[in-house]
């Protein structure tokens, strides 16, 4: 190929997506690399929900708020409707609730409010059952439905901003400034990869010292309720799970009283979220099981546990299944995302917390900013 690229990015899901579109939005000249046709793993197989309340305090959480506010001017550029907006967390106890107030005394609670079992289900249509205490509201949220966001983000990036895509090709090499691909050399200054969960093609002795793991999680698309949420939905298990409130001291507690309850549960890493597109149907979920390579079996106890959070949640029947899948991603114990400099002019670009809709923009401004500098 003759042209030369200020950036190759390696990896067409939202870390790459991100990245290309950030570069190209500052006038470079930016060629893509996607091994699959299309993008299929991780990125298309979540809730397209870009959550910032609950997110990690401090970092992560600022990445988190700047990436909602770049969605926020994408989505309608790229064509993506915005599903709904805010979040809906219910309690069913008052350490639940105890934690919500904890939470909402710091700075994280920023427009957020707690509210009362009645206030809940004035604003949900009736939701939650007969143990309902009250819940938190986040107005900080939006969702887009990610099996259609992804490919019209993919080709927005291509046709508005003009990057360059190279689908269905394999990166042999990444140091500039001549990459070796299944496509043959590609001429680029900068290079940024972002290989979710492969470990193995580039970089694998950069990548084994972070000793990241896989974690597999369970999701379900279930049949249209009757009823129009108002944003996305969590519930208790939230509050022990996100970091933004487990961290919090007063969710010893709460986890100390869940664990002894639905003790199952945990042992699945479910917890609640609930997630309506513009079709009424439901994207709801998930568990979590962690290995170095999980298997493709997923617990049918999972999917019950998911099911029987939803029913706790709502106080409602969970709606048939239409759907089932499982999605993996890259996880790591001291960390939310990583940043490698395995080279001069080379960036390695992993989320390792299932957060990349929720962060990516965020942390390719920050990428971007240390890579190219004035280049």
């Amino acid at each position: 190929m003759s042209k030369v690229y200020d950036l190759a990015v390696i990896g067409g899901g939202v870390i790459g997506l991100a990245h290309a579109a950030t570069a190209a939005r500052r006038g470079k000249k930016v060629v893509l690399i996607e091994r699959e046709r299309r993008a299929n793993g991780a990125s298309i197989r979540n809730f397209g929900f870009i959550t910032v309340t609950g997110q990690e305090r401090g970092l992560s959480w600022e990445l988190a708020r700047r990436t909602r506010d770049v969605w926020a001017e994408v989505a309608p550029a790229a064509g993506i409707p915005i599903e709904h907006r805010g979040l809906y967390l219910s309690a069913r106890s008052p350490e639940a609730m105890a934690v919500i107030e904890a939470f909402l005394a710091t700075e994280m609670g920023e427009g957020c409010k707690a509210l009362d079992a009645q206030g809940f289900r004035n604003l949900t249509e009736g939701l939650g059952g007969a143990d309902l205490c009250g819940g938190l509201y986040s107005p900080h949220e939006l969702r887009v439905e990610s099996r259609h966001a992804i490919p019209l983000l993919t080709r927005w990036v291509a046709e508005g901003l003009g990057v360059d895509i190279l689908p269905e090709t394999v990166a042999f090499s990444s140091v500039p400034p001549r990459l070796e691909t299944s496509r043959g050399v590609i001429e680029a200054g900068q290079v940024v990869v972002c290989p979710g969960d492969d470990f193995s093609t580039l970089w694998r002795d950069r990548i084994a010292a972070y000793d990241l793991k896989r974690c597999r999680l369970s999701m379900l698309r279930l049949a249209d309720p009757g009823v129009r949420l108002p944003g996305a939905l969590m519930s208790d298990l939230s509050l022990t799970r996100y970091a933004g409130y487990a961290a919090l001291p007063e969710a010893a507690a709460l986890r100390a009283k869940l664990l002894s309850e639905q003790p199952r549960h945990y042992e699945n890493g479910v917890h609640l979220i609930v997630a309506q597109g513009g079709d009424g149907t439901l994207i709801v979920g998930d568990s979590h099981h962690y290995d170095d390579l999980p298997g493709p079996f997923a617990p049918a106890s999972a999917e019950d546990d998911i099911l029987d959070e939803y029913a706790r949640a709502t106080g409602r029947p969970a709606p048939a299944v239409l759907e089932r899948w499982v999605g993996v991603y890259a996880v790591a114990a001291d960390r939310t995302f990583l940043v490698d400099t395995p080279a001069d002019d080379v960036r390695l670009v992993i989320v390792t917390s299932g957060t990349g809709a929720s962060t990516c923009f965020g942390i390719a401004e920050r990428v971007l900013d240390d890579l190219m500098g004035d280049k």
